[in-house]
């Protein structure tokens, strides 16, 4: 129980169906929050009000330890490691998931429910799978594709059957104390948009300069630390030639690689880290529909597992494939997989 709307009115919808809910807010990276009276923080106030207006039980549980290990500790390697971090993916497989899994069971709880965009099957070959919502503008498939087949079993997604604006018109209706709350757009650790800084806070090490060059090793530029870039990025290069991109980070040599829009599309992607949901595993090259980042439209593709890698060729090239982020892969509307972009 986040405190927004989404979470709110998945708590009032499952009352509703006849579930005894209980209202869960964790505290991942705040400092300190006590367990009732005033606390400062807006997000737990606003998830008190709300159980306090459904006759819930309500709940802060302290999640400090598990976030900072899975997520920020994460964050900060994969951008030294000159690749683009994907957190929610992370935090949702081993924070909202896992860890909530653990201390929920010493509640009670048979169930987590979220507020996420995205429906929960059993399918005929008795795995379950994360299913595409009704709304393709909100959709959370993408972020939730590694979580696993127990935790699946043991989730329940009510938000899956409706669109946004449904779900606000619901709030309002029934008088919910946050109907008219603004969706959070901004990471949860980093609500000013500041990576570079935090890292420095993190680590207490300073990003270190270097050269700037083009895919054939010509220095044409510095650049103020390879955290500051992700692959597509244009903007604050300071090229004399402005039609030049990211097109890789190399850690090791401490430089940025720049090239032509064109050389940033590609045809084949590949990850490691597989997750099997739909599907045990994938036998030969099979057709599907994957996606390379969370905000990608997604492509018709063959996609194939060797050497343990999950390899995806898209019919059409596609731009600014990115080391990190998650290629994700559909079938029928279902995830069949999903794992980390590598370069290769």
């Amino acid at each position: 129980l986040s405190g927004g709307v989404d979470s709110s009115v998945t708590a009032y919808l499952l009352k509703k169906q006849g579930y005894n809910v209980i209202g869960v807010t964790m505290q991942v990276w705040q400092k300190d929050i006590p367990e009732s009276g005033e606390t400062g923080i807006a997000e737990v106030e606003d998830a008190r009000k709300v159980a306090a207006y459904l006759g819930i039980p309500h709940y802060v549980l302290n999640f400090n330890e598990e976030f900072h290990k899975n997520v920020i500790e994460y964050f900060v390697k994969t951008y030294n490691d000159g690749k683009t971090p994907n957190p929610c993916v992370v935090c949702n497989r081993y924070v909202k998931w896992q860890a909530l899994r653990e201390k929920a069971g010493n509640l009670g709880a048979d169930y987590i429910a979220t507020g996420h965009y995205a429906k929960i099957e059993k399918l005929e070959n008795g795995r379950y799978a994360i299913k595409n919502s009704k709304t393709a503008k909100k959709d959370q498939t993408y972020a939730l594709h590694l979580l696993t087949q127990e935790q699946l079993e043991h989730t329940i997604m009510p938000l899956g059957s409706y669109e946004k604006d449904e779900v606000r018109k619901i709030a309002e209706r029934v008088g919910i104390p946050v109907a008219h709350k603004k969706d959070s757009q901004d990471m949860c650790f980093i609500p000013d948009g500041k990576y570079a800084n935090f890292i420095y806070k993190e680590t207490g090490k300073r990003a270190i300069p270097g050269d700037i060059v083009t895919m054939d090793g010509e220095v044409v530029g510095k650049h103020k630390g390879i955290i500051f870039y992700t692959v597509g990025q244009r903007k604050g290069l300071k090229l004399q030639n402005k039609n030049m991109y990211v097109c890789e980070i190399n850690a090791n040599k401490n430089q940025i690689v720049v090239c032509d829009n064109e050389s940033l599309f590609k045809k084949i992607v590949v990850a490691h880290n597989v997750n099997m949901m739909a599907k045990e595993s994938i036998s030969g090259k099979q057709r599907a529909f994957a996606k390379i980042r969370y905000n990608h439209e997604g492509a018709d593709c063959t996609v194939w597992m060797e050497d343990e890698k999950l390899y995806c060729e898209f019919d059409k090239p596609q731009r600014a494939v990115t080391p990190g982020q998650s290629l994700v892969v559909y079938q029928d509307g279902y995830v069949l997989c999903g794992g980390e972009i590598i370069s290769e």
